[in-house]
C-alpha cells in the first residue's frame, strides 16, 4: 500500500471508529484497534503517520473515549449506575430495618413465653391468648 492509500485508509478508518461502526475491529478507539480498522501495522501509525495517530487520539480525547454512536448509552449507563448505588443503599437501610424487627419479635416473644409460664394469680389478670379462628 503506498503512502496516499495508507492515508486514505488511516482517516476512513477514523470516521468509521468516532462514528462507532467499525468493519474490521472491535471498535475501541485505540491505536492498536485504529490500526487494525485501517488495515495498517501499528508501527505505521506512530512512525510513519504519528500525524494522524495525534489528530485520532484529539478526537477520541474530545468523545471522552466514547464513539458518537454509543454516547447516549453512556449517559444510560452512568444514570443506571446512580440507580444501582440508590437501590443498593435502600436495600441495606431495608435489611437493617428487618433485623431491627426481627429482635423486636424475639423480645416479645420470649416476654410472651415468660408470662405463659408464669403461674396464675387471683389478683393479677393474664393477657388473651388468642388463636386463630378456624374456617370451614
Amino acid at each position: 500500500m503506498d503512502r496516499k492509500a495508507e492515508r486514505d485508509a488511516i482517516q476512513a478508518a477514523i470516521a468509521r471508529l468516532l462514528a462507532g461502526t467499525p468493519t474490521r475491529s472491535t471498535g475501541a478507539l485505540t491505536v492498536l484497534q485504529l490500526a487494525a480498522e485501517a488495515g495498517v501495522k501499528r508501527w505505521a501509525l506512530t512512525h510513519k503517520h504519528p500525524d494522524l495517530r495525534k489528530a485520532f487520539e484529539d478526537q477520541r480525547q474530545a468523545v471522552n473515549g466514547v464513539p458518537a454512536a454509543y454516547q447516549h448509552l453512556h449517559g444510560q449507563i452512568t444514570d443506571l449506575q446512580a440507580a444501582n448505588q440508590r437501590l443498593h443503599r435502600e436495600k441495606a437501610e431495608l435489611a437493617e430495618r428487618v433485623d431491627t424487627y426481627a429482635q423486636v419479635i424475639r423480645g416479645l416473644t420470649a416476654s410472651l413465653e415468660t408470662l405463659r409460664a408464669m403461674p396464675q394469680l387471683d389478683n393479677v389478670r393474664r393477657p388473651p391468648i388468642h388463636s386463630m379462628p378456624h374456617t370451614n
